[in-house]
């Protein structure tokens, strides 16, 4: 064993990053560091700059100031966003983007193919491999049962599970996800937590959530944005406790 540092490097490294609008600071000199195999939910009022973060990390928005490496030396502030999502990182915007037309596998088949033109994959032979992990996909999302179905015939809940499932056929290493259970019914936001917490297994996998009943289910390491910066960081009991969270988000 190496004598000296031996921590691994963090898969997501966010330091002193500065992003401003017609000079509003929707980021302010943010800093947040997340571990290779962690999950991690962000949380914090409307305007607190939790999209933006994801923005920036993903290559949509490009800061003023400040580092985004990936996986302990990628600069991602260099890279557009399709390079970045080769890379590895996995973003689950809120509205479920799926394509209704098609089956439940078909969707899971096409972001299977990555490249490939959509209309060569559909009418190509899915290979054994391919069918394997279609399988695992299914069944990890639950959504054995409604393979056949068409993507548009699914729950709001179902078709958040199909897109989480698709995002995961493509491997990525860091998984994004932007509020999953806004419009879900008790039962499918349970069945998420569950489903997030078998993903965070394999990856590491950053939540933004507002619903704290979903959050204390993940069991996680909590950070809070308040005005672009990290206002308090720790499990979610000892967030819930800090006087200026609950004055600036958890008291409104």
């Amino acid at each position: 064993m190496l004598i000296g540092d031996i921590s691994p490097k963090p898969i997501l490294y966010v330091d002193g990053v500065t992003v401003t609008f017609d000079g509003f600071r929707a980021l302010n000199d943010l800093s947040l560091v997340i571990a290779p195999g962690e999950m991690r939910a962000i949380i914090g009022p409307n305007g607190a700059g939790k999209t933006t973060m994801m923005d920036v990390i993903t290559g949509k928005t490009r800061p003023d100031v400040g580092t985004v490496a990936f996986n302990g030396d990628v600069d991602l502030t260099k890279l557009d966003e399709a390079a970045i999502a080769q890379l590895g990182i996995g973003r689950k915007f809120q509205k479920p983007t799926v394509f209704e037309s098609h089956t439940v596998r078909d969707n899971l088949q096409l972001a299977l193919a990555g490249l490939r033109k959509p209309f060569a994959v559909l009418f190509a032979r899915e290979t054994a491999k391919e069918m394997e992990r279609i399988d695992e996909l299914l069944e990890l999302t639950k959504l054995t049962d409604s393979v056949g179905r068409l993507a548009g015939d699914l729950s709001h809940g179902q078709k958040q599970w199909l897109e989480i499932g698709m995002l995961l056929a493509q491997e990525p290493a860091l998984l994004l996800v932007d509020e999953p259970v806004a419009g879900m019914t008790d039962a499918e936001t349970e069945e998420t937590a569950e489903l997030l917490v078998e993903i965070n297994k394999t990856r590491s996998v950053v939540v933004v959530e507002h619903d704290m009943t979903f959050v204390k289910a993940l069991g996680v390491k909590v950070t809070v944005l308040h005005e672009g910066s990290v206002l308090a960081e720790g499990p979610l009991d000892q967030v819930q406790a800090n006087e200026r969270v609950i004055e600036v988000y958890l008291g409104r």
